[in-house]
Parts: C-alpha cells; sequence; structure tokens
C-alpha cells in the first residue's frame, strides 16, 4: 500500500504494538499517530485478545500513556464473548477456563456459572489445573458448547514471546473431539463486529497487529487490509517464511504515519 488516505476505521492490537507486559505495561508507540487520526476525523478501535483484563482497566493504562480513548474503543476478546454469548443463549450459565477479567465480563451481561453449563469458555487461564481441565472435558463430552475467548499461540510479554489461551483451546478440541467456537483473533468475528460498531465497510479498515497469525490472519479473512510492526512477535525471517502476507511493513507503529 502506497498510502492510506481511503481508509477511515484504523484498528490496533495491543500487546506488541502500543504496549508491551500484562501487569505492569509499558509505552511502545502510536499516542501522536491515534491523536492526529482522532483529530482528523478517522475511526479507532483497539481489537485485543486480552481475556484477563477489564476494558476499563486498559483504557486507564492507555490513558496514561497519553491515548485519548474512551472504554467503547477497546474491544477485548472477553467482552465480545460475553456478547457473542447474550445474542445466541440471553444468559447463559458456563465453566470457566480462563481469569477474573474475562468472568468479569461474562457476569456483567449477565451470564452465570452453572452446574450443567450451557458452554465452556476458554481464555489465557495463569492458574490452569489439570483439574480444571478434566471438569471442563466432561461438560464437553456430555453436550455443552466450548467457546474460545481467542485462538493465539503466543502474546508478547515482558520477556518475549509467551504462552496464550491456543494452546489450552487445543487441548479441550483434542479430547472432546469438538470444535471450539472462536471470538476474538484469528476469528473474522472480532474485526465484523468492529465494522458493525463502525459502521465502516471492510475495505476501508486497516488491522495494525504485530502477529501474522493472529492480526494478520484474522483480519484478512474479514476482508480488512494489514499492517505489521517489528515491535512484537514477528521478524523478517518469519515473514519471509510465513504464507500470509502484511499490505505494509514498517518498524514500529509511529511510522505509519508516514503513509497517511
Amino acid at each position: 500500500m502506497k498510502n492510506l488516505k481511503s481508509i477511515r476505521l484504523f484498528l490496533f492490537d495491543l500487546d506488541g504494538v502500543l504496549s508491551v507486559g500484562k501487569e505492569n505495561p509499558r509505552y511502545l508507540g502510536g499516542r501522536e499517530l491515534v491523536t492526529r487520526l482522532k483529530k482528523t476525523g478517522k475511526k479507532v478501535f483497539v481489537v485485543t485478545n486480552d481475556s484477563t483484563h477489564l476494558r476499563g482497566e486498559l483504557q486507564a493504562n492507555l490513558a496514561r500513556f497519553g491515548f485519548p480513548l474512551g472504554v467503547d474503543e477497546i474491544l477485548t476478546s472477553s467482552y465480545l464473548t460475553a456478547l457473542y454469548l447474550k445474542r445466541k443463549y440471553g444468559k447463559a450459565s458456563f465453566f470457566l477456563v480462563g481469569e477474573r477479567g474475562l468472568k468479569t465480563e461474562l457476569e456483567a451481561a449477565g451470564h452465570f456459572e452453572g452446574e450443567k453449563p450451557d458452554v465452556v469458555v476458554v481464555g489465557y487461564d495463569r492458574g490452569l489445573s489439570y483439574e480444571k481441565l478434566d471438569t471442563a472435558l466432561r461438560f464437553l463430552r456430555n453436550g455443552t458448547e466450548l467457546v474460545g475467548s481467542y485462538g493465539g499461540a503466543v502474546f508478547m510479554s515482558d520477556r518475549g514471546p509467551a504462552m496464550s489461551a491456543g494452546p489450552i483451546i487445543k487441548a479441550l478440541e483434542y479430547g472432546s473431539g469438538k470444535k471450539a467456537v472462536m471470538i476474538g483473533k484469528p476469528s473474522p468475528r472480532m474485526f465484523r463486529l468492529a465494522l458493525e460498531l463502525a459502521k465502516e465497510r471492510s475495505k476501508r479498515a486497516l488491522m495494525i497487529g504485530d502477529q501474522i497469525e493472529t492480526d494478520l490472519l484474522g483480519a484478512k479473512r474479514a476482508g480488512v487490509h494489514t499492517v505489521l510492526v517489528l515491535t512484537g512477535v514477528e521478524t523478517k525471517e518469519t515473514i519471509r517464511k510465513s504464507k500470509v502476507k502484511p499490505d505494509l511493513v514498517v518498524k514500529n507503529v509511529g511510522a505509519v504515519s508516514r503513509f497517511l
């Protein structure tokens, strides 16, 4: 892409693009870019697979870094998972393999933990145990639906790429013989909802991310243009080996400004 003048909706990944680190995030870049976009009337969303934090917590962190973003401009996999269940069930009973942020978003939408759950919901879980996996598996083998908040293999931590929710979901798929309904990246659902909320067409939208497997693949499945930054998971070597190619590669998110 030679320029991005036709783009009206800009979607930003969080970890590895705007910041890095889950519990003590540090600023990577993009503050000036986001401010410029919003001042010129462009629409901006942060679309993140983060299922451990509430949208308000992420908004507060971004505000501390100087990003002029509201809570409604932050779409997390946990929030969208709760929305999916609300649209399908109204109020669903669930068994959770995940953390506080995902549980809180589910309950805020009216869903509740139940002894005979409608769904097993899976997200990033640092308290994962064999007992929790085995309980989830027994529910799944008795007819419960499997819902994955997102399917990435890794995310960008302070120590580099770290295991994410995808391998947990794969283990439950393998044991149960079921295929998970995926909500976050690389599923196109997250991007289609962003387009719906922004009332924008895919050809006028752009995803800026650091992972080919999640950010780029999900965006391309939804017909959204892509930019890959080199401040996260990918390297020039992994880009060369991948069959999925970004429309544009930049050193960091701030470099996107040159193409506006």
